[in-house]
């Protein structure tokens, strides 16, 4: 769901909101867009074998994840990284300090907080343990002004650096209280700015050379959990005054010198704390930290990343820091100057194991990193056909629910793929009941959707962007592709709700398949163009109605939105993706508001979003907007505001159904005599046919047609349409047909031979006022 469709190269994709492999998660998604898979038993179906399009992302799941190798290179969230917290500290103690060292501390530290010089230093020295620190972290006001004012750091720095020479390994000389009270002053300084005061360049001088005196320390490479305990610290200290460059070499050293098999837990931590400095470091285009010019003055790091790797092989299916430290070799080649070092050894480590099970996550992370940062050089990593090689593994099963419709997916039972059909194929006629039918927009070729579901999250963003090219930070993609380029594959790839195994269903499955049918029905044209104009608002809210409406749930989310009237319609007019830093806002306002609107419209202004939709069937983007923003512009707020009174109390209101009575067709009536026969871009009313008997037509056609669109619509009963080709077209001899419930079928035959064409409405049941209409360019 992000914009129906996105341009990319020409292509529409739709995703449905989110981060990348490497990338923080950021947005949360509406929780009724799972769709349960309809009960009952499984129906008969045969089961068969089954472009940088353009793609409409859609919403991740609001849910916690607990994939055993996190997918998002932020693995560490601000809050865990303990820029506040002291590591020895409890998970749930943010700001404060454990019960269990209460017991030993002091309780009164108005002394130290108010002793400078010598004194503050012994008095910190005389804290029975690190522990007794903690409650420096919550000062505020005036104690913390008078404690960590910039003197008293500097003090605290130097004595650092003095003792470090002396460093025994572990904390018997209390130094670990000299820097965790530099580390609470950097945190208090951080949330308390105008009350602390800002820090100069003198305690930049004075924590640098306490730093760099501790590591000179030869006791600070001991490889023990003592020593590690205020590794972890001067790790978190790094972090805190944004020196990481400086100290690349003891990161090197660290990884250099973890084993998997035998590291103590400290060094782990320790390890693990530069996780989220060195993803910064990499995302900083000003390089504040020094990162990447260490990496350019040493690119050795590199080769010290690849041996944490090999060596440690022996934990690589169950160690998920090895793994994720990995990761950083591809986030290397951010930096071009290590591109002609980095390609061999990525090449080494992505081959070197499978790309399915325990190490999928090293090499198919790797691989998504040279797509992303070294697109366009496959070649030197071996995997330009990793895709081709991998779906028929990941995905195996292929089921055809009718020419119209085909699912591939990781892992389906058949009544799970039956059920699946069935819901989709029932949808139809619900878009149709809201939206009315006006037929296939001219030249659309999307004749058919492949539905591409993986068993979860973690496989769908592990191998969807190998598989189809796309970005997977997101719930999933519907790709609309070229809708006038003959054999376009639409494709929506998804993934099962994994979170909730009550139930088999398909997130966001009816809110992507009526971005299918919108495409194809109401939104003509290239959808770059569209995108120069907002219509987000239709787009998401239409496919947010639909959804919930069809499975008959309720939108609580919009619902309580209502009550805020946080948006006037006018401004929901002018709805984008990505409109604002927060994801969270960008998801309200997308779907919530944009159902909201959606909802109101149909409800009260119908006649308006006919003429809408007109003007968006012919990619008149610049048209509908010019209606949107100056035709009804603001004249529609106040009743807008009103409605959202009534619709906090009242569930909004149902969802109507498109006016009753035959729907204005946009081309005209065929003038020739035979009312069998077909003209170019014509069409015939008031079709009928009784059960098993036939409405006949023809069309003579010129060379050089590219595409023949003949489309069914509206009336009473069930026709179903064939395509003969050259011959009369019956349910025993055609070369094509659209056998959907109902009259509405849609058939688009692409470089058909010059000459006469035959097709029939075949009356699966008695029908009666159908309208057939033919369209060739």
């Amino acid at each position: 769901m992000r914009s129906f469709r996105m341009s990319a190269a020409t292509a529409r994709r739709v995703p449905a909101l989110g981060t990348a492999l490497f990338l923080a998660i950021g947005l949360f998604a509406p929780q009724s867009q799972a769709a349960p898979a309809p009960a009952g038993p499984p129906a008969a179906a045969g089961t068969t074998s089954s472009s940088a399009p353009r793609s409409i992302p859609f919403p991740e799941p609001d849910i916690r994840r607990t994939h055993p190798f996190k997918l998002s290179a932020d693995d560490n969230d601000r809050d865990e990284r303990s820029l506040g917290a002291p590591t020895a500290a409890p998970a749930s103690a943010a700001k404060g300090f454990s019960a269990a060292a209460a017991d030993s501390c002091p309780t009164d530290l108005s002394e130290l907080i108010s002793a400078t010089g010598s004194a503050l230093v012994q008095k910190l020295k005389d804290l029975p343990k690190v522990e007794c620190t903690y409650p420096l972290f919550d000062l505020t006001g005036d104690n913390a002004a008078t404690a960590f004012r910039e003197s008293n750091l500097v003090t605290v720095a130097n004595a650092l650096r003095d003792d470090s020479p002396a460093y025994p390994g572990d904390n018997s000389t209390h130094i670990g209280q000299l820097l965790l009270f530099l580390r609470a002053a950097y945190w208090v300084q951080s949330n308390y700015p105008a009350v602390v005061g800002a820090y100069g360049p003198t305690l930049t001088a004075a924590a640098n050379g306490a730093l760099d005196a501790f590591f000179a320390s030869p006791h600070s490479k001991d490889t023990t959990n003592a020593n590690a305990a205020l590794l972890v610290e001067t790790a978190t200290f790094i972090d805190q005054t944004s020196t990481l460059g400086r100290y690349a070499g003891v990161y090197k050293w660290l990884l250099s010198t973890y084993d998997g098999l035998t590291a103590p837990e400290r060094l782990q931590a320790t390890v693990r704390r530069f996780d989220p400095m060195v993803k910064d470091g990499f995302e900083d285009k000003k390089d504040t930290t020094g990162w990447k010019a260490a990496l350019r003055a040493d690119p050795t790091i590199v080769d010290v990343w690849a041996g944490f790797i090999t060596r440690n092989e022996p934990v690589l299916n169950h160690d998920t820091l090895v793994s994720n430290t990995g990761r950083f070799l591809g986030y290397a080649l951010k930096v071009d100057e290590l591109k002609p070092r980095l390609r061999p050894i990525l090449k080494d480590l992505i081959t070197r194991w499978p790309n399915t099970g325990p190490t999928a996550p090293i090499t198919m992370n790797l691989g998504w990193a040279t797509r992303q940062f070294d697109k366009g050089h496959c070649a030197d990593y071996g995997i330009c056909d990793l895709g081709a090689r991998l779906i028929p593994v990941i995905l195996p099963t292929t089921y055809t629910c009718n020419p119209d419709l085909k699912i591939r997916a990781q892992d389906m039972s058949p009544w799970q793929l039956s059920s699946t059909c069935t819901n989709l194929v029932n949808q139809n006629p619900f878009f149709h009941k809201i939206i009315g039918d006006q037929g296939v927009i001219p030249g659309d070729v999307n004749t058919n959707l492949e539905v591409v579901v993986f068993n979860d999250e973690y496989h769908y963003k592990l191998y969807a962007w190998a598989f189809y090219d796309i970005d997977v930070d997101n719930g999933g993609m519907y790709e609309e592709g070229d809708p006038s380029k003959p054999g376009n594959q639409a494709r929506f790839i998804a993934h099962e709700v994994w979170w909730d195994t009550s139930t088999f269903s398909i997130w966001n499955l009816n809110h992507e398949y009526t971005h299918y049918l919108d495409g194809r029905y109401n939104m003509g044209g290239d959808f770059a163009a569209s995108e120069l104009t907002p219509t987000t608002w239709w787009v998401e809210g239409i496919a947010e109605n639909i959804s919930a409406a069809y499975r008959n749930e309720r939108n609580d989310k919009a619902i309580d939105l209502a009550a805020t009237k946080a948006y006037k319609l006018s401004e929901l007019f002018d709805t984008v993706y990505d409109q604002t830093a927060s994801a969270e806002v960008n998801t309200n306002r997308v779907y919530r508001w944009g159902w909201l609107a959606v909802r109101y419209m149909l409800q009260k202004h119908r006649a308006d979003v006919d003429t809408v939709l007109t003007k968006y069937r012919a990619a008149d983007w610049n048209g509908a907007r010019a209606f949107l923003k100056q035709d009804i512009g603001t004249r529609y707020d106040a009743d807008f505001n009103t409605w959202l009174d009534a619709c906090a109390s009242n569930d909004c209101g149902p969802l109507p159904e498109a006016p009753t009575g035959p729907v204005t067709p946009t081309i005209p009536v065929c003038t020739i005599p035979d009312t069998r026969q077909f003209d170019k871009n014509c069409r015939r009313d008031n079709l009928a046919a009784t059960t098993g008997n036939y409405s006949y037509h023809f069309v003579n056609l010129p060379a050089g047609v590219k595409t023949l669109t003949i489309t069914s619509s509206g009336g009473t009963g069930n026709a179903d349409l064939y395509y003969g080709g050259s011959t009369w077209a019956t349910t025993g001899a055609y070369q094509a047909k659209s056998t959907n419930a109902g009259n509405g079928e849609t058939l688009t035959i692409t470089n058909p031979p010059a000459g006469w064409a035959f097709f029939s409405l075949a009356a699966q049941q008695d029908f009666a006022g159908a309208t057939l209409s033919v369209q060739y360019q």
